[in-house]
Parts: C-alpha cells; sequence; structure tokens
C-alpha cells in the first residue's frame, strides 16, 4: 500500500509541475523550454513526496499540496541546474540526459534556475488551494527561502567549494551537509506540515528531527553512490567527488562506517515518528529507501 501511495505522489506532482511550469509556446520560448528540460522527465521527486507524506500526518488535503510540493522541487531543480555548471561540479549528465547548461548553453541554463527559484516563492505567495492565515502562509514562505539560502542550501555548496582538498571532521562534514542537502528535505517536511492552520508545536519538532535526520543520511547514500554506483543506473556521472577531491562520508569512515552511519541516522528518524500513528507510514518508507536505494 505505501509503494502505491508513493506512486500516487508522484503521478500527481509530475502533472502539477507541468501545469505550473510555463508553456513552451509562451515568450521567451527558449527560456522555457530550458525550465521544463530542467524539472520534467527525470528524478526521483523525493522532496515533493515528502511535502505531500508529511501534509498527510497533519490532514492536509492533497490537492492543497501541490504549490508546496512544486516549489521545493523547483529550487531543488534549480540548485542542480547551478551545481552542474563548470564553475562549481562541471558534470554533463544530469537523470541520464546532458545537463542543462550542456544542451542550452551556460547563460541560458544559469537563467533558467534563476526562474525556477523566482517561481518557487510566487507559487507559495499565490496559492488559493487552501485557506491559510496570512502569519503562516509567510511563516511558509520563511522556511523555504532561509532553506535555500546563505543559511541553508546555497551557504552549503558554498561550505562545499571551500572545502575541496580539504579534511574535515565528521562534525564539520554533517555541517556542510546539514545545509546543502538537508536545509531543503527539511523545509519540505515542514512545509507539509504547515498546509494546514493548526499544527501541534511537539508534533512539528519530530517532524523537522525525522527531517534532519533523513537529510543527512540522504547525502551519506549519495556519496557512498558516487563510489559504488554506475553511470547508467544513477543517470550522471560516478567518481566526481574523489575527482574533485571533495570531503566525503566514505573517505571519512569508509564505506562500511558511513553505512552504519546512515542507518544510525535511519533508526533515529523513525524512532522520532513513533508516537506517530499509520498517517506517517509513508515517512517511515522514505527513510528505510533513503537508506537503501540505489539510485
Amino acid at each position: 500500500m505505501t509503494e502505491d501511495t508513493i506512486k500516487q505522489y508522484q503521478v500527481q506532482v509530475e502533472r502539477a509541475l507541468d501545469q505550473r511550469l510555463p508553456a513552451v509556446d509562451l515568450h521567451p520560448g527558449d527560456l522555457h523550454q530550458a525550465m521544463r528540460y530542467a524539472v520534467l522527465g527525470g528524478g526521483k521527486r523525493i522532496r515533493p513526496i515528502l511535502v505531500y507524506s508529511a501534509g498527510a500526518v497533519v490532514g492536509a488535503p492533497l490537492a492543497a499540496l501541490d504549490d508546496p510540493a512544486c516549489a521545493v522541487e523547483f529550487i531543488h531543480a534549480y540548485s542542480l541546474i547551478h551545481d552542474d555548471l563548470p564553475a562549481m561540479d562541471n558534470d554533463d549528465l544530469r537523470h541520464g540526459k546532458p545537463t542543462c547548461h550542456k544542451a542550452f548553453g551556460e547563460a541560458l541554463a544559469i537563467l533558467a534556475g534563476d526562474a525556477l527559484q523566482a517561481l518557487a516563492f510566487q507559487l507559495l505567495s499565490q496559492d488559493t488551494a487552501v485557506a491559510l492565515k496570512p502569519a503562516l502562509r509567510l511563516r511558509m514562505l520563511e522556511v523555504l527561502a532561509r532553506a535555500a539560502g546563505s543559511r541553508g542550501m546555497v551557504g552549503g555548496q558554498a561550505i562545499d567549494l571551500a572545502a575541496v582538498g580539504q579534511e574535515l571532521s565528521l562534525a564539520e562534514l554533517e555541517n556542510m551537509h546539514i545545509h546543502k542537502t538537508g536545509a531543503l528535505i527539511r523545509a519540505s517536511v515542514l512545509l507539509g506540515a504547515l498546509s494546514q492552520s493548526r499544527v501541534d508545536p511537539v508534533l512539528l519538532e519530530r517532524l523537522d528531527h525525522y527531517a534532519k535526520c533523513i537529510g543527512l543520511a540522504f547525502q551519506i547514500r549519495d556519496d557512498i553512490l558516487d563510489v559504488i554506483g554506475d553511470a547508467a543506473t544513477l543517470g550522471k556521472m560516478t567518481g566526481s567527488d574523489q575527482a574533485l577531491d571533495k570531503p566525503t562520508y566514505p573517505g571519512l569512515l569508509g564505506l562500511d562506517g558511513a553505512r552504519e552511519h546512515a542507518r544510525l541516522l535511519c533508526q533515529d528518524a523513525l524512532t522520532s515518528l513513533e508516537p506517530l500513528g499509520s498517517e506517517a507510514e509513508t515517512l517511515r518508507w522514505i527513510a528505510n529507501y533513503i537508506v537503501e536505494r540505489a539510485y
């Protein structure tokens, strides 16, 4: 049943993303084509699925979660466009196809990322699917802005760039990824939970701790797959972390140590969900999937 729910969420968000992206026949068409290329037709949609799953815990209607789900995916897609650029990770492959800058050129790729970021906040600010108090809507905007900015994802990327060739401690590595990868995952869960006017602060704290744990576990698994995975399965080049001399969990802990650390984080995440009922089953499934996934 849980996997059926995941598939339902994936279908839901694919339809919602397609509806909210500008059409290619709308001027400027090249820009809109690049935006759609970067977002549609690939990706696991973990972040939107987390929005829907956390929303289910608080009883939010599925349709009320479409805009927050699309907003986090637009932020994620914009970050990937920029991360893939020659000035950053210099990747040629994403989701099994050429990266956005390879397909459209660097300038248009940068603009596509910029436009996706703006569209994310436009969606949250004008969402009419659910009647939220202005203060709660502002809180959702703040959650996403903080997660995307210098205190979150962008700040984590800056730390990552500065860490090339450096030896980091476990605490320093986790701090980097709490920002770079974890911040948007935490925002996804919080946006889902905030999609109802009344949210129990204790429940919100439990969901946030869950998200913090799976965000780190997600990055650890990514680091592991960069070592043991293959490009055909992952849809992107492997071995790039080592080639760029980046600090990673396997590099610090070894492969077995990294796997164990991810397992412990998963268990911590599941423990935070123990008081919750069957409504949190999808969140439990995601935690286990993250540490076991092959791509």
